[in-house]
C-alpha cells in the first residue's frame, strides 16, 4: 500500500514520527512536505498536495497533520474524490473506513500524542470499506 504523507509546520513533528512508523511497517512512503516545524506554511497546499496524490492514483491512502487536524482536512476535503476523516481516536478511525470509505487521515500535530496517534494510524490502515448499505450514502455525495 502506498501512503501520501503531508502537514503543516504545526504537524511537522507528529507527521515525521508517523512517517517512520510507516516505514517500519514497510509501508511505502510519499511525503509531499513540509519539511520544516519552524517555517510557518499554509496546511491548504499540503493538504491539496497530498490529496491529488490519491486522486492521481499514485498514493493509495492519505494522512494530513497541522495542529488540530481541522484545516488540513477541510482543505483535503475540497478536492473531488477525496473522503479525509479527522479522527482523534481508533473508534473513529475504524468508521471513517468501515462506514465511510475515507481514504485520508487527518490528525492533530499538537492535539494528539506520537504513539497514540499510531494507534489511530495502524487502526486506519488495516479496516476496509464494508459497502452494502454504506456505498449508497457514499453515491449520494457525488
Amino acid at each position: 500500500m502506498r501512503i501520501v504523507i503531508g502537514s503543516d509546520h504545526a504537524g511537522y513533528e507528529l507527521k515525521m514520527q508517523i512517517k517512520a512508523y510507516l516505514e517500519a511497517q514497510k509501508y511505502a512512503v510519499i511525503d509531499v512536505g513540509t519539511d520544516s516545524a519552524t517555517e510557518s506554511v499554509s496546511y491548504v497546499d499540503y493538504g491539496r498536495s497530498a490529496a491529488e496524490e490519491i486522486v492521481s492514483g499514485r498514493a493509495d491512502r492519505g494522512i494530513i497533520v497541522c495542529g488540530t487536524g481541522i484545516g488540513i482536512s477541510i482543505a483535503a476535503n475540497k478536492i473531488p474524490g477525496i473522503r479525509a476523516a479527522l479522527c482523534t481516536n481508533s473508534f473513529m478511525a475504524e468508521m471513517a473506513r468501515r462506514h465511510n470509505d475515507a481514504n485520508m487521515l487527518a490528525l492533530g500535530g499538537r492535539v494528539l500524542a506520537a504513539t497514540y496517534a499510531q494507534t489511530i494510524v495502524e487502526t486506519f490502515l488495516t479496516h476496509d470499506f464494508e459497502g452494502g448499505r454504506h456505498q449508497k450514502r457514499l453515491d449520494s455525495l457525488e
